[in-house]
This record gives structure tokens, sequence and C-alpha cells, in this order.
């Protein structure tokens, strides 16, 4: 095969389905055969041309293949499952030495800031290519890379078993969060403006619920707030919608001296007072990719194959990708993760 199949996004939604020349495996990297990708919400803004990258890109970085051409010098023969971590990082700056590769200043990603998973075949450094567990499926596996990013929310928030933490936002990270948090021994609260979306949390191990209204809390999330807090308030708050009313949300609510991790991302601005953080000296702390957690992340979808499977809501094959990016813009369909089966064998566990 000289030529690889690749969808490139080259103005705003616009897709043009290309033939380019196959990748070449370079020193240090496997080759590896694209099996399925999942969308997120980068993927819509970038599709939609309201993201800080330049079109023409070929889109993907929630990514799992296979080795078809081995590096010698890693352990990862021909036949292999892999998730890519899709970071790099300059690996020098005062960023990286002190651990903090993801927020490099000189951070690029695939699929959104150069070529990415969209395409059949890709060439990858080695050390960025972790091991799918035996009898995990590929669609399943390609959750590793978001998952990733809520754990390193949690991370950040150093949660210890008995917590309680609230959730604020039940799309996809929110949901892997309270995954997360519940498998390290904390009680989650879950709150989503769309009760429908709120109420999928107790199958992701909330053992609470809340939809978001005028009043939030009302009366009842109070009293449930209350119960589980000995009227403190949750110790943890994790943000991942990104309004800027749920921030000031979570600094009413949080308990003194608890922590909030802001995942969420947005441009706009959020009104807060200072003596708002001061008085009950609140830590508020932002997270961005993660830190090296994609295996952690493919362990802790394999202990929680139920969740993982009920996240998936749709799938689509390759040439399906613009119908699959409408859906996703769709507010009156219900989205979880959409996967792109990439390679017809993209979905088979092994």
């Amino acid at each position: 095969m000289s030529t690889a199949l690749a969808a490139r996004t080259v103005e705003k939604e616009t897709l043009s389905f290309e033939h380019v020349a196959m990748p070449q495996r370079r020193t240090g990297e496997c080759l590896i055969r694209v099996d399925a990708v999942s969308l997120c919400g980068t993927d819509l803004h970038i599709f939609q041309d309201d993201y800080a990258t330049d079109l023409p890109i070929v889109q993907g970085h929630e990514i799992c293949g296979t080795v078809v051409d081995p590096d010698p010098d890693a352990d990862l023969p021909a036949g292999t499952r892999v998730v890519v971590d899709p970071l790099t990082s300059c690996g020098a700056c005062p960023a990286c030495r002190t651990g903090h590769a993801n927020v490099c200043p000189s951070l690029s990603v695939l699929g959104c800031y150069g070529d990415g998973g969209l395409t059949e075949f890709l060439s990858i450094p080695s050390p960025r290519l972790h091991r799918v567990p035996e009898g995990m499926t590929s669609d399943v596996a390609a959750l590793a890379e978001p998952t990733s990013i809520a754990m390193e929310a949690v991370t950040r928030a150093e949660p210890r078993p008995g917590d309680v933490a609230l959730v604020l936002g039940c799309g996809p990270i929110g949901l892997l969060a309270s995954v997360a948090l519940t498998d390290l021994g904390v009680t989650v609260v879950a709150a989503d403006i769309d009760a429908a979306r709120a109420a999928s949390a107790q199958s992701f191990g909330a053992d609470a619920a809340f939809a978001v209204g005028p009043r939030f809390p009302d009366a009842a999330q109070e009293q449930t707030l209350a119960e589980l807090t000995c009227g403190a308030g949750p110790r943890i708050i994790i943000e991942a919608t990104g309004a800027p009313a749920s921030l000031q949300n979570a600094i009413r609510l949080i308990a003194p001296a608890g922590r909030i991790v802001q995942v969420g991302i947005s441009s706009a601005q959020a009104s807060i007072t200072v003596k708002d953080l001061t008085d009950k000296e609140i830590e508020l702390f932002g997270s961005r990719n993660s830190r090296g957690l994609i295996p952690d992340a493919l362990a802790l979808l394999g202990r929680h194959p139920q969740e993982a499977e009920t996240l998936i809501t749709h799938r689509f094959g390759i040439e399906e990708l613009e119908t699959a990016f409408r859906t996703m813009a769709d507010r009156s369909v219900p989205t979880g993760k959409i996967v792109i089966r990439v390679s017809p064998e993209g979905g088979a566990a092994q």
C-alpha cells in the first residue's frame, strides 16, 4: 500500500477525504494502523473553525491503533494494540523540568495543532504508545486520553477515601471524573443543568445527582449536601463546564480549606471576589491535559468496563465523519462519546 486515506478539515465545516503518502516508520517509532478515534468538544470546535488552530488539519487526538511495523528497540511487536499519547513538549522549559509537560509553552497535540489520527496509518514515537489491556475493545481504549484528562483533574484535587466531592457538569469529563473519584473511595454528588445528563451520573458512580435550576442548590439539594458533609460543604469540587456561573457556585459551596479544580474550558470571564477565596482559604487549581496518566486511565477503564461502554453513544465509520460532527452539534441528540471506526477491524477486542 503506497497511500493512506485521511480525513482533512480544510475549512469551516468542510472535510476532504484524501489519499496521502503512506507514512514511513522512523527510528524510535512504531508504524500503527489507526483503528478507532473518539471525538471530543475540541474536535467539534476545530471542525467549526472556532478554535486556536490553523486549517487545514487532520483531526483526531483520542487514538487507539495496532502496531504494523514495530520499533525493534521497543517491546511492542506487530499486532499489539496501543493507545497514543498525543501530547508533545519541549522537555527543556521550567514547566517540563518540573514535571508539568502538560502546560509546556511549546506544547503540541496531534489532531489539534498538527495532523492527527483521522487517517489510516501513523508513525509514533514508541514511548508515546501504551499497550491496551487484553479483552478491552479498541472503542473503549480510545477513551483513555479523555479519561486521563479527568484523572489529572482528580489528581489535582488530592482526594482521600471518605471525602465528599461535587462534580459540576455531567459531560464525558465530568462523568469520567466521577468514576475516578468513586474508584478512590470518594462520595460523589454530580450536577448538570440538563436533568437527564445529571441523572446519568448515577450510572457512573455518583451517590446523588442534582439538576441545576435557577436557584442552585434548592432546599432539597442543600439538605442532601448538608447530610453528606455534616453541614461543611464538599471538600472537593471538580468544575467541568467552563461556565463562569458554575465556578461562582463552586466558590460559594466549597468547604473551608476545600479544593476546587477547574477543568472545564472557556474564554469567558468569571467575576469573583478576592475575599471569597481568603475567608475559607480556598485552594483553586487549574487542570489541563494530563501528566503521563494514559496507563492509569487504561487501568481505570478496565476496572469499569460497563461505565466505559455506556459513555459511548454513537459509532460511525470514517466516511461518516461529517454526520458524526453534525450529531455532536445537534443539542437535541443525547450524546456521550462518539467513536470513529477508522479501520474495519477497529472496535474488536483481542
